[in-house]
């Protein structure tokens, strides 16, 4: 049981402060009986807006297909955000709707969008090794050396003390300037830096995949819900 304004606050639909007003413009009801005060218990479950359920009360866990020139910041000095692209409501919610790691703005791809706290740890700490595919294109071929060396689990990347954890390379026959990465960490521009410290620049990135989940069609710029049994 939750109090009616702090639930309409954490959803978004309008400040604690606001609540009463927010009550007074809108059919709010709990088991099909009109509610006025915002101050009263309910179960998310039970409360009707305008005759429709709450909007996602368990929290928002969003996969988006990022495209380019976005940041993940919430910062809007920054420049255009991923956040941008959702409702607006959704990006009133308290706990705020965060990305599970990021991605910059030269990068496209997938990425997970969520207000739920317990998932960001999940997905981002290391002990868990959420496995992140990218594919990379450069502006130099790439060697089968180099598979063995993103494996080796030696390769230090300037200003790190330790080394990056073994990484899966796949190069394409016919493609030698094409390349994916299977990842479990996520240093700060690890597949550009690592690249970068065989000779190599990343000229387009794209994240295919983050842990089972895939962007299947999803058009770049659009999102969907991720599901319970997905995670």
């Amino acid at each position: 049981m939750r109090r009616l304004d702090q639930l309409l606050s954490n959803l978004g639909y309008c400040s604690r402060s606001e609540a009463r007003t927010f009550l007074k413009k809108h059919a709010v009801t709990v088991r099909g009986l009109p509610v006025r005060d915002p101050t009263g218990k309910v179960a998310p479950a039970d409360v009707l807006i305008d005759g429709e359920p709450l909007d996602h009360p368990d929290g928002l866990l969003l996969l988006l297909n990022k495209p380019l020139g976005l940041v993940c910041s919430h910062d809007e000095r920054e420049g255009p955000r991923v956040y941008d692209l959702l409702p607006e409501r959704w990006r009133a919610r308290n706990p705020q709707v965060t990305s599970i790691g990021r991605l910059d703005k030269d990068t496209s791809g997938l990425i997970l969008l969520t207000d739920r706290t317990e998932l960001v740890h999940k997905y981002t700490s290391p002990k868990h090794k959420v496995p992140k595919l990218y594919r990379a294109t450069t502006d130099r071929d790439l060697t089968p050396d180099l598979i063995p060396l993103f494996a080796a689990g030696t390769l230090l990347l300037e200003g790190e003390k330790a080394p990056c954890a073994p990484a899966e390379l796949r190069l394409f026959p016919g493609a030698p300037r094409t390349a994916e990465l299977v990842l479990t960490e996520g240093k700060y521009h690890q597949v550009r830096r690592m690249f970068a410290a065989t000779g190599a620049t990343v000229l387009t990135l794209h994240r295919v995949q983050f842990g089972a989940l895939t962007l299947g069609d999803l058009p770049p710029g659009a999102y969907r819900h991720v599901t319970e049994t997905e995670i």
